[in-house]
């Protein structure tokens, strides 16, 4: 029998994704590992790393350990020391590349841009933020109100595709615990309904005893209220005599 031989692992060729919905799923895809092989990163060496992504659509997405604007404040605030040493070290001829990093000094284009994407990056998570707070309250306003259903639906739209997953778990769970509940009221009832027809039935098989009422009653004459001794028969003294 011939074996089957296995072509491997294949390369897959990197460029644009044309089609829209399969390069949202790989960049979802993608993202997570990216942020799972930074967070295996950060345990097993100790590394502070920060990581910002935009998706194609313009939502923004970041990793930080121990926290994104610590990281980005660090880095920054260490960028400038490093370039003013740097110039420093370039006016007393100490080092070589004293020169070239003299250029990226405080306030300088590089500097002002990442600062300007921190300040922006900052805005955005805090208008994430308050959209989520608005979300929930909205949620609890609707569920007060009966219109948890509409709530979750006009909530939707606005929900990016982890946020989705979220979601889909959390109704799944709560779709289980429903039909769990209903199930359990619907053996119940069963349970009830069947016990009165128990008790029903047992209602119905009971005997229902009737005392005839006698117009006539031995020892005493019809038509009077006179009583008259019972005179026994000759069995009456054939059974007496024959018990001695």
């Amino acid at each position: 029998m011939r074996k089957r031989v296995s072509m491997g692992r294949q390369k897959i060729e990197i460029k644009k994704i044309e089609n829209e919905e399969a390069r949202q799923v790989c960049f979802s895809k993608r993202r997570n590992g990216l942020f799972k092989k930074a967070s295996e990163l950060s345990t097993l060496c100790g590394a502070e790393i920060c990581i910002v992504i935009f998706s194609p659509a313009g939502k923004a997405f970041s990793f930080g350990h121990p926290s994104v604007d610590s990281v980005a404040d660090r880095f920054l605030s260490s960028s400038t020391k490093t370039n003013s040493a740097a110039t420093n070290h370039g006016a007393a001829g100490h080092n070589q590349n004293g020169a070239k990093l003299g250029r990226i000094v405080a306030g300088s284009p590089t500097a002002r841009e990442l600062s300007r994407q921190c300040t922006e990056i900052n805005g955005m998570l805090e208008s994430e933020r308050k959209r989520r707070e608005k979300l929930e309250v909205a949620i609890v306003k609707k569920e007060r109100e009966g219109g948890f259903n509409k709530a979750i639906v006009d909530g939707v739209e606005e929900l990016n595709l982890p946020e989705l997953e979220a979601y889909e778990k959390a109704l799944v769970k709560l779709s289980g615990s429903i039909a769990e509940r209903a199930n359990q009221l619907l053996l119940e009832a069963m349970a009830h309904r069947q016990l009165q027809q128990q008790q029903q039935q047992q209602q119905q098989q009971i005997p229902q005893f009737s005392v005839p009422v006698k117009t006539e009653i031995s020892g005493v004459m019809p038509g009077t209220n006179a009583f008259q001794p019972l005179q026994p028969g000759f069995g009456f003294y054939r059974g007496f005599y024959g018990s001695f």
